[in-house]
């Protein structure tokens, strides 16, 4: 077993090619951790192996692929000897009505948003219980805790991802093993690019896209400045379970939260005569 006290953590990160899972992976080497870095494409990864050598191990991973996941994992532990943070990264947008995508859309965005960081969890937990420690950081989303027209499939991958790591969290802390929604906000990543799957168009929605107003703001995040906070919320000797990344969803999620208040109190005569 390495000492993790002299050599920093070891993590593992999913979807480490480009975005944030580069970003917090950089930062992790920068510092002198070890880094387990996955992605579909492994040459992408080759930047960082001339750089830090021996301390990345880049694992080719579809996290679609279950048995995958759970190879991934082991390689990893075999070659450290100890996984200490685990972040789920990997995922993407889906873009379209509710009625606009396809059966293979919806399953393929579920699949990857949410039963990816299933699979590598349910991986990962053996290991972090035999340790008695580690830390699970799940990559939700501002669009985990509310919803805009447009992006059904994707606000359901992540607030199943939000349900499933709530859960989560409370079963592992008696094993000692902490747990972490992170919730970015709007950041200059290709999340909404190359990255991103588009629903065809359905000219029922047309007037209503027109008319959509224009996003609350157009500022982007650097996806750098997120670096210092990854490592602090993995660092933190009590994490927070829920922790938005950027300046704008606290005020958004004041105004939601009230609304959702206001509604169940104007409902709630009914709400109790419905229980019997």
């Amino acid at each position: 077993m390495t000492d993790k006290t002299t050599t920093g953590k070891t993590w593992f990160i999913t979807g480490a090619s480009r975005g944030f899972g580069r970003v917090w992976t950089q930062a992790a080497l920068e510092r002198g951790d070890r880094v387990a870095a996955t992605a579909r494409d492994t040459g992408t990864l080759a930047p960082l192996t001339e750089k830090w050598g021996d301390a990345v191990l880049p694992i080719r991973l579809d996290v679609t692929d279950r048995d995958a996941c759970f190879a991934a994992v082991a390689q990893a532990h075999a070659r450290f000897g100890t996984l200490d943070v685990v972040v789920n990264n990997a995922g993407y947008g889906l873009f379209g009505m509710v009625e606009e995508v396809t059966e293979e859309q919806a399953r393929r965005q579920i699949d990857t948003n949410l039963f990816g960081p299933l699979w590598v969890t349910q991986a990962a937990l053996p290991v972090l219980r035999g340790q008695g420690s580690g830390h699970i950081i799940q990559v939700s989303s501002v669009g985990g805790v509310f919803a805009l027209p447009g992006l059904g499939l994707y606000h359901a991958s992540k607030w199943g991802l939000e349900g499933m790591t709530s859960s989560l969290a409370m079963e592992v802390r008696p094993f000692g093993v902490k747990v972490t929604l992170v919730e970015p906000a709007g950041f200059a990543t290709d999340w909404q690019g190359a990255s991103a799957d588009q629903a065809e168009h359905s000219p029922a929605y047309a007037e209503f896209r027109a008319n959509l107003p224009v996003s609350a703001s157009a500022r982007r995040g650097d996806p750098d400045a997120t670096a210092a906070a990854i490592l602090a919320i993995a660092d933190a000797d009590e994490p927070p379970l829920r922790v938005f990344l950027g300046d704008q969803p606290l005020p958004l999620m004041r105004a939601e939260y009230a609304r959702r208040i206001t509604e169940w109190e104007a409902w709630d005569d009914l709400s109790g005569k419905a229980f019997g």
